[in-house]
């Protein structure tokens, strides 16, 4: 009797345990790449449609460097005069994470305590692209 027993909770565990995992690799991963603040708001819109479109069951990254970080910072606003971090904010609340490239901001000798709250410095923008795509898995998109 305990031998079945033990077959049985082993059974079960193994089943959860793959139950986990399917759930996990279920998940979309993707990291969305802005080199240029101009498509900024294009993109943010892209993201917006796409955890619509996932009811907000993803895990979204965006990872910014050269010209594209640009709209990350304090007062930035697009070519009509509209603020970014109104939409920063709204895609920040919902769980997208935003990643500013270390080098651009040395390089071009910007404020990083400019950067809108919650912004991530991350050493190289294109590093973090490709850590995320071979390391963790996600997609690339390139708005």
């Amino acid at each position: 009797m305990m031998k079945h027993f033990a077959k049985l909770f082993v059974a079960a565990m193994l089943a959860g345990s793959f139950g986990l995992v399917s759930a996990a690799v279920d998940e979309e991963k993707v990291v969305y790449h802005i080199n240029d603040s101009a498509v900024a708001k294009a993109a943010m819109g892209n993201v917006k449609n796409h955890l619509s479109a996932v009811d907000g069951k993803a895990k979204i990254v965006i990872v910014t460097h050269g010209k594209g970080i640009d709209f990350l910072f304090e007062g930035a606003a697009d070519k009509d005069g509209n603020p970014y971090n109104i939409n920063v904010e709204e895609l920040m609340a919902k769980g997208v994470e935003f990643r500013v490239c270390n080098n651009t901001i040395v390089n071009r000798k910007l404020d990083p305590t400019k950067l809108l709250p919650g912004s991530k410095i991350v050493p190289s923008g294109v590093a973090e692209l490709a850590r995320l795509q071979s390391k963790e898995g996600y997609v690339y998109i390139k708005p």
